[in-house]
């Protein structure tokens, strides 16, 4: 059986899957697993497709010290336990720079212009890499594909792409990118089959989650996010603060003394909903207190969704559909009840025991437009991107044409 492998490597965590390739380039999930408590209390959780348990191990912490270290022990369970080798790998890279609009096979001059945007993706990028470097040195001749967050907007006009500040910034490529593009990629190729009425239409998706974003679909493209140089724009997010004056910037580095590098670590970190809150930055605690701050950290993130989905339609010079995804999106009614109430002037009426049971459709019959809720498969469409890469035989050196 040829496999294909699927990783998204976080700071503590390395969360792959494994699909079985099938007959005409069919993908099927066979294996999901992560190790997290990297450093701390590391541990190896897999199950197989049908959920059926097939790991739950601890190691010591000297064992799994780095991201690198716990590739070689997935990897090593993988080969040895289960006898799965796969023909290449998927890397989920949240930044691509002003250079790739689509998915590359990877080589060390890759890797190198992917280390200049650690600093727009300090969460994110130096934790995507860690795992391309390690199989690049311990296994050079396979095939491994770096599937970027930011290629999916590419396709933006000029006028949402530019920032007004000099050109020639831009041309550097101090531009916005918008993030989650693998999610919104997904729901555009899914709509289709979902609701063939609207896929062509203009929808807005909000992949809410630890990480928060809005997407502005038209005819299935990007056309508008609310992301832009760096994954901090838009909503609050679990500790980033999203919109914010840069004055706020400035002020923290001329007022309070703060140094570049701490500041950085204070926008990724100590925001958003954490920051709100005072409490935390998991959506479910802070639904599950009565603290009047957890309730506005609520209220915040419900407000800004509204305000952004007002943007999004004015980019579209319309609405015809709305789609919550992602973890909150997903899984959290009383948030969709809540944002669903602040689209009712775009027409929006929600069906609250459609929500109540996490329905695909969730809006009444007679709503202006359609609200609906699709789990998005960012691995799945990392796989299906890196099979398409290798059957099309496309070099290592192969990049994206610049998108101005």
């Amino acid at each position: 059986m040829e496999t294909i492998l699927v990783v998204n490597a976080g700071s503590s965590s390395v969360k792959f899957q494994v699909y079985a390739i099938e007959g005409e380039g069919t993908l099927r999930r066979h294996i999901k697993g992560q190790i997290d408590g990297i450093g701390s209390r590391p541990r190896l959780r897999a199950s197989a497709a049908g959920g059926d348990a097939l790991a739950d191990r601890a190691y010591p912490i000297e064992t799994v010290p780095d991201v690198p270290a716990a590739m070689a022990v997935a990897g090593a369970w993988l080969r040895d336990e289960l006898r799965v080798t796969p023909i290449a790998v998927g890397h989920r890279v949240v930044h691509g720079g002003p250079d790739y609009a689509k998915p590359v096979l990877i080589d060390h001059g890759v890797v190198s212009r992917l280390e200049r945007f650690v600093s727009l993706a300090p969460l994110h990028q130096p934790h995507n890499l860690a795992p391309i470097r390690s199989l690049l040195t311990n296994f050079p001749a396979l095939p491994q594909v770096a599937c970027f967050d930011t290629a999916f907007h590419r396709t933006h006009d000029a006028v949402a792409d530019h920032y007004a500040i000099p050109h020639q910034l831009h041309a550097e490529g101090v531009r916005r990118y918008g993030f989650h593009g693998l999610s919104y990629e997904y729901i555009a190729r899914t709509l289709p089959s979902v609701a063939p009425d609207i896929a062509k239409g203009r929808v807005i998706v909000a992949h809410l989650g630890s990480g928060a974003s809005m997407c502005a679909l038209k005819d299935g493209r990007s056309v508008e996010s609310t992301m832009g140089f760096t994954a901090l724009d838009g909503l609050p997010m679990g500790t980033r603060p999203g919109q914010i004056d840069p004055g706020v910037v400035l002020y923290l580095i001329s007022e309070k003394g703060m140094p570049a590098a701490k500041v950085q670590d204070f926008l990724y970190r100590e925001c958003g909903l954490k920051g709100l809150s005072g409490i935390s930055n998991d959506m479910r605690e802070l639904e599950a207190s009565t603290d009047p701050h957890a309730r506005l950290a609520i209220d915040c993130f419900v407000y800004r969704i509204g305000l952004n989905a007002g943007m999004l339609a004015a980019a579209l010079q319309g609405l015809d559909a709305f789609v919550f995804t992602a973890g909150i999106g997903e899984n959290s009614s009383s948030i969709r009840a809540r944002v669903a109430s602040r689209l009712e002037w775009l027409g929006a009426v929600l069906d609250a025991g459609e929500n109540a049971r996490h329905a695909r459709l969730i809006s009444e019959a007679g709503s202006g437009i359609p609200v609906y809720v699709i789990p998005t498969d960012e691995e799945l469409m990392i796989a299906q991107h890196t099979l398409a890469l290798l059957m099309n035989g496309q070099s290592h050196n192969t990049r994206s044409e610049r998108v101005s």
